[in-house]
């Protein structure tokens, strides 16, 4: 198979002794980001009993009012 154009460059500026592009990315380039996986049925059931029960929205926080 031919070289592409792009490859050409690079393999010409390493020749040179001037920085490979290739080297400038980052390493999440090569991630291989099929190894995620989604939220079980049991993930998604608890994220939804716990929702809206933040400590900080408590009634009985210790403030009380007089009538």
């Amino acid at each position: 198979m031919a070289k592409s154009k792009a490859k050409k460059i690079r393999e010409k500026l390493a020749r040179e002794g001037k920085r490979n592009p290739e080297e400038n990315r980052s390493p999440f380039a090569f991630a291989d980001m099929r190894t995620r996986k989604t939220k079980t049925k049991r993930d998604l059931l608890c994220q939804k009993k716990q929702k809206n029960h933040s400590p900080y929205n408590d009634i009985s926080d210790g403030s009380f009012v007089f009538i």
